[in-house]
């Protein structure tokens, strides 16, 4: 796995100082899709902070691609309880259609019996022929004209229930094969969760024996805030909801997987402060960053979601003056800083 060569870098680049230039030039290769950048460490931080972050930065993509995987399993398991209620109500009209299908049946099959068997012929003609006078045609007529209805009526209702059928025959195989379609889609999906959250763990736990060599400088490095609370005003009720409560977590904790409200990692930290405006968002970055409304960066309003990366693993909270509030990543605390580099989108959900 990737953790293995990068861990023997860090020990090597904590060693020596030339080790760490020398390594990070090697290690940067033009990519398609670069892994993610430090979180903008300050120019005079030590070498040590600077690769903590770059390996933390990698963890939290590790973090990212985790949860995506778990929203989308949620998803997956949504579709299949929908599909098996779907399965569940086609199979009942099913079978109502079935019954109501012998009923009108019979009744068809009863005028057929009547006309055939008997030897007696529906219509007026016979009537007129066999009727012993004008009123006796009459009554007849209007007798036929009833049982033309009733018969019309029977072969109209069979047609009907012969339609009903075929349509819950076709309902229910659609719906039992997206069932089984969102099944499968789960069942890969949950492995798919198991090997990320290995790979999580392993890096998390690099990080850990890493962090024990970070000097007291880099550690209240990483719990600068960024200054003062600012006053911000957002141009809308739940946008400046958001936004306040996003500010008011300044100094909380970055730890992986939290949502709140003592600690957070960056989707966790959007999502509950979005909550708190009474707006629901998706879990991930990733799944944030195509939720709401696109915005350009020259129209970006405090409120906006703005995300980095690609694919997409890392989001804030604008606040304005190309400044965001969010969670950096392990090691750190929720802060406000500048935009950063590989800047990839924004999205407005209020």
């Amino acid at each position: 796995m990737r953790s293995h060569p990068v861990k023997r870098v860090v020990s090597g680049a904590l060693a020596a100082t030339a080790v760490i230039a020398a390594v990070s030039v090697a290690q940067t290769p033009a990519t398609a899709t670069p892994s993610p950048a430090p979180q903008q460490p300050p120019s005079d931080s030590s070498d040590a902070l600077k690769q903590y972050r770059e390996l933390a930065a990698e963890a939290e993509k590790l973090n990212e691609d985790y949860l995506k995987a778990k929203d989308d399993l949620a998803a997956r398991q949504a579709e299949l309880k929908t599909a098996n209620a779907d399965l569940t109500g086609a199979e009942k009209a099913q079978a109502d259609a079935a019954e109501d299908e012998e009923r009108f049946r019979t009744e068809v099959d009863r005028f057929a019996g009547a006309s055939f068997t008997s030897g007696a012929h529906l219509n007026k003609l016979s009537a007129l022929l066999t009727g012993r006078s004008a009123q006796d045609f009459l009554d007849r007529s209007s007798a036929l004209d009833l049982l033309a209805a009733d018969k019309n009526a029977a072969l109209s209702n069979l047609t009907k229930a012969v339609d009903e059928a075929g349509a819950a025959e076709r309902q229910a195989a659609d719906a039992q094969a997206r069932a089984q379609a969102a099944k499968e889609e789960a069942a890969k999906l949950t492995a798919d969760i198991e090997a990320q959250k290995a790979s999580l763990d392993e890096q998390i736990e690099e990080l850990k024996e890493t962090s024990e060599l970070l000097s007291a400088a880099d550690r209240e490095a990483q719990s600068n805030t960024g200054g003062p609370i600012p006053t911000v005003k957002a141009p809308g009720p739940a946008a400046q909801a958001a936004v306040d409560a996003a500010l008011s977590k300044m100094g909380s904790s970055y730890v992986w997987g939290a949502t709140g409200p003592s600690t957070f990692d960056c989707s966790g930290l959007t999502s509950w402060a979005y909550s708190q405006a009474g707006v629901s968002i998706p879990r991930s970055s990733r799944a944030q960053s195509t939720f709401g409304q696109a915005v350009s960066r020259d129209q970006l309003q405090p409120g906006d979601l703005v995300f980095f990366y690609s694919p997409v693993s890392h989001v804030g909270i604008y606040i304005g003056n190309n400044q965001m509030v969010h969670a950096p990543t392990s090691g750190d605390v929720v802060k406000i800083s500048p935009l950063q580099n590989q800047y990839s989108g924004a999205r407005r959900v209020a």
